[in-house]
């Protein structure tokens, strides 16, 4: 048994759907996601570019862009609360505060005529009470937990006078200074080179243990999933395709596509083999195949795979998986 599973979910998404009206069709970028998540516990959702990952983080905090966008059904509940059912005004103390969002690229989520210590204190002063004095204390505390040399300069830096990385930490001390107890971040590591990739994914599992708050971590990346998640929800074209803890996606996965994806990761053990690919191409949003939407690029793929969509099958305890045939998954 998961040990997080032992405990009541922090949040519970279920059978969310979000689809984008545009002139040229109807994008159904979320299609029936359900997972939850645990105090102190860290899911990752998993999967290729235009998948729905970004658009499921942004529909928990009610960021959809309207129009075009339109989450048109689901229930996701934070805390014994129905965040659908909650006014903008409720939702608007829930963000950032509760739940804080740690969004892909720094500096465009990083406002350029406003130092960092400015940007980390609005939030504070919004949602603690605190005075200004405070505030920017507050901020230069953060600044330190994160790891950033010199935090009593750095406060009045603007956010071109830092490098990738310490922006990227700036970006996780705004998103921590109320100490919230979700944390969604979305691809946290991208444009960021190896070495500071590594440390930014310790630096976060290093503060989220410490705060004991529950993280959900969107990306496309594998390798940095075996980092630093206690679960994995693998999407595909809008769906969760395979959902389990990350010890069960790597030794045992049961979807075709989480093969694929594990497939194409280098191995230095194994550096002679020729890294594997999935075949064809991710479907169009607005015009996805009939049945199950992996069934075009899948080696398993019979007949009855072109008709209904499977539902999730669970496989064993908490680990499920989308495919009539998974018991030939391996």
């Amino acid at each position: 048994m998961n040990q997080f599973l032992e405990k009541k979910p922090l949040l519970e998404v279920r059978f969310l759907s979000t689809h984008f009206f545009t002139e040229e069709g109807v994008i159904r970028a979320v299609e029936n996601v359900s997972f939850e998540i645990h105090p102190g516990e860290i899911l990752s959702l998993v999967g290729e570019s235009g998948c729905g990952k970004s658009v499921t983080g942004l529909s928990i905090l009610r960021l959809i862009p309207s129009p075009p966008g339109r989450i048109i059904n689901g229930d996701i509940q934070f805390d014994g609360m129905k965040l659908l059912e909650l006014e903008e005004k409720e939702m608007e103390r829930v963000r950032g505060n509760e739940i804080s969002m740690i969004f892909q690229e720094p500096m465009t989520s990083l406002n350029p005529v406003f130092t960092i210590g400015n940007q980390i204190m609005e939030a504070i002063l919004l949602h603690q009470g605190l005075h200004k004095i405070e505030a920017r204390k507050r901020a230069i505390e953060m600044l330190d937990r994160v790891k950033i040399p010199f935090p009593e300069m750095r406060v009045d830096a603007y956010p071109h006078q830092l490098s990738g990385g310490m922006r990227q930490r700036a970006m996780i001390a705004m998103a921590l200074s109320c100490q919230p107890k979700l944390l969604i971040a979305d691809e946290p590591t991208t444009a960021l080179d190896v070495t500071i990739q590594a440390e930014v994914l310790r630096l976060l599992r290093e503060i989220q243990r410490e705060m004991g708050m529950a993280v959900m971590l969107i990306t496309h990346d594998l390798g940095v999933v075996t980092e630093i998640a206690d679960r994995v929800a693998v999407m595909y074209a809008g769906r969760i395709v395979e959902y389990a803890p990350i010890e069960t996606i790597f030794g045992q996965m049961r979807h075709p596509y989480t093969k694929g994806l594990l497939d194409s990761i280098p191995q230095l053990k194994e550096r002679r083999r020729r890294l594997n690919t999935i075949p064809g191409q991710v479907p169009n949003p607005m015009n996805l195949p009939e049945g199950c939407k992996f069934h075009p690029r899948c080696y398993l793929m019979v007949e009855e795979c072109k008709k209904e969509e499977p539902p999730l099958f669970r496989v064993n305890g908490d680990h499920f998986s989308r495919c009539i045939r998974w018991q030939e998954c391996y």
